[in-house]
């Protein structure tokens, strides 16, 4: 099963650029599956209503919709993000916003938000609307977050089950960069 999704995710059209601010890069297919089929194994993702916080080319969303979500929101603020995410599936409610502006019933959130590199807790407001909406959050983050992370999630009364720890290849977008992969 975890081949099959990752083959066709790895199908989708990728966004061509990427802004700094936004602090976008590219989900690798083969660990969007693995949080995806984590999410399903949970019972998170067949049926369920799911929103793919700051979406870019709908990875994550769309990989919920293989795998029988009922609906997927697509959520970014950047316009290019969203029309690659129409080009990648014509199923779904695409929302071109702030994440903080979101407010939709859903059960289950998944999302590859920044990771406040560039602009410091720029994931911060991603994890305060998901906990607001939903009691199932699937969330990439710099694992030099996780205190941050639990301590937000205790002032916020959302309790914490499980961090997975993984490599996370990163493709060379900015001229800066001098590796074409990072892990």
């Amino acid at each position: 099963m975890k081949k099959k999704l990752e083959i066709q995710l790895s199908k989708l059209k990728q966004l061509e650029e990427f802004d700094l601010d936004l602090e976008q890069y590219t989900t690798d297919s083969s660990q969007a599956s693995e949080i995806l089929l984590w999410a399903y194994n949970n019972r998170d993702i067949e049926n369920k209503i799911i929103a793919d916080f700051g979406c870019g080319n709908g990875i994550l969303g769309i990989g919920a919709l293989l795998l029988n979500a009922k609906k997927v929101y697509f959520i970014d603020n950047d316009k290019k993000a969203i029309k690659i995410t129409k080009e990648n599936t014509k199923t779904g409610e695409f929302i071109l916003d702030d994440i903080s502006n979101f407010s939709k019933p859903i059960d289950t959130v998944i999302m590859n938000p920044p990771f406040g590199v560039r602009n410091r807790k720029a994931d911060k407001i991603f994890l305060e609307t998901a906990m607001k909406y939903s009691k199932s959050i699937y969330s990439i983050h710099k694992i030099e977050s996780k205190d941050f992370i639990n301590k937000l999630c205790k002032e916020n009364n959302f309790k914490v089950e499980t961090i997975k720890e993984f490599k996370i290849l990163l493709k060379k977008t900015q001229k800066f960069h001098k590796k074409e992969m990072k892990s």
